[in-house]
């Protein structure tokens, strides 16, 4: 390959990479035909990004990076795809699901997830329960919302009770 072609495809990775705030590296290396077909619908269905890339040009685009992807230099080898995602927990949630059918592929190397990185398989797990943004914000409109109910709803029951004894003192009085 040419280095005029090489730089385009760094180029080209780095772009992509600064579009998702979530890099997962995956090795997916004995997956036939068939399961890896089934496992880019997957990936198109839940708005993730799947590439395959060779670890010198990932490791050159993730370099030239604005963001610090260096706790991740060491895990490319072997067989590197890339997972990308806006949403933090999509990638592991979908590999959680596909490995229901196929056993233990694809696997985990490592992430890049809201400025954190998790190294290695038995972070998969962790990575699947993290809430995302929009989870986040609708748990703390929740909790922010639950003490005005309360209050609110304190306010209309004593309401009645003080219109009754209001009510109650002033046919005393008459």
């Amino acid at each position: 390959m040419k280095k005029e072609d090489k730089a385009l495809i760094i180029e080209k990775i780095g772009n992509t990479l600064a579009e998702y705030s979530c890099v997962y590296l995956t090795q997916t290396s004995g997956l036939n035909a068939e399961k890896t077909s089934a496992l880019r619908r997957a990936c198109f269905k839940d708005d993730i990004k799947m590439l395959c890339v060779k670890n010198t040009l990932l490791k050159k685009a993730l370099e030239a990076s604005e963001t610090d992807y260096s706790e991740l230099y060491d895990l490319l080898h072997g067989e590197t795809t890339l997972l990308l995602s806006n949403v933090g927990n999509a990638p592991a949630r979908l590999i959680k699901k596909f490995r229901q059918k196929n056993d233990t592929l694809p696997m985990l190397k490592g992430a890049y997830v809201e400025e954190t990185v998790y190294v290695g398989e038995e972070q998969l797990d962790a990575l699947s329960n993290i809430k995302s943004k929009n989870e986040l914000i609708g748990d703390v409109i929740a909790l922010l919302q639950s003490p005005a109910k309360n209050v609110i709803s304190a306010l209309q029951g004593a309401g009645h009770k003080i219109h009754g004894i209001l009510e109650t003192l002033s046919n005393k009085e008459n």
